[in-house]
């Protein structure tokens, strides 16, 4: 059995060539739709999965390079926290989702994949979206192109951050 999935490809590559962090980079950079930048807050940044557990995955992090939850000054955790709520209602808004996963992991042991600089992830979450694939396959299927969701999301976000 052979599933094709030819951005596995890209994300493997990734973990050999990354060097610094692939946020700091990111933002550094005027691509923010390459770099699946969906909204630049004050103090802290919405980005796109590039890897996602769902579709509409999202990553809310400090504009800092942080890593501890306790060095974040109020001001960033403010903003983080409108940035959430901000991501929420855009979610609502571009897919409806019937609920959502909300959580940061803090130290590889806990499950980081960039430990040094913290982020929030929010996974939209579909009643029925756990179907066989996963279950039997050990596979999860994402039904939409990251560039679908990222212009629906783009859209949902102007859309909401105006209100």
């Amino acid at each position: 059995k052979v599933l094709w999935a030819p951005w596995r490809m890209d994300y493997s590559l990734s973990q050999k060539k990354n060097q610094g962090c692939v946020f700091c980079q990111g933002l550094k950079e005027e691509r923010d739709e390459e770099n699946l930048i969906l909204f630049r807050g004050k103090k802290a940044v919405v980005f796109m999965n590039r890897f996602p557990y769902n579709n509409g995955h999202l990553l809310i992090m400090p504009y800092r390079h942080i890593g501890e939850l306790e060095a974040l000054d109020s001001e960033e955790v403010a903003d983080i926290h409108r940035l959430i709520c901000l991501s929420l209602r855009a979610l609502n808004n571009a897919f409806s989702p019937d609920g959502f996963n909300i959580g940061l992991n803090l130290g590889k042991t806990a499950g980081a994949g960039v430990l040094d600089h913290i982020h929030w992830h929010i996974v939209p979450r579909w009643e029925g979206d756990t179907n066989f694939m996963p279950v039997l396959a050990e596979t999860k299927v994402m039904p939409e192109h990251l560039a679908s969701t990222y212009q629906k999301l783009r859209q949902a976000f102007l859309e909401e951050s105006q209100k």
